[in-house]
């Protein structure tokens, strides 16, 4: 068998060493777009929920008048 060189040897441990911070990098970005998605939906649920408040406020506040007439 060849021998190896330390050249052949640091840059193998140099391409480990980047593969494996891709591999770190790309695994945090999906977990961020998962996140990211998750908190889309939570952000349009309390949007139905205020818009529910909104409604119930006009109709008490209508009611409100109405009574103090």
């Amino acid at each position: 068998m060849a021998k190896k060189t330390k050249l052949t040897k640091v840059a193998v441990s140099i391409g480990t060493a980047a593969g494996t911070a891709d591999r770190v990098a790309h695994r945090t970005a999906r977990q961020v777009a998962s996140v990211g998605s998750a908190v889309k939906e939570e952000l349009a649920d309390i949007a139905k929920q205020i818009d529910g408040l909104k409604r119930q406020l006009l109709k008490t506040s209508k009611r409100l008048q109405k009574a103090l007439k």
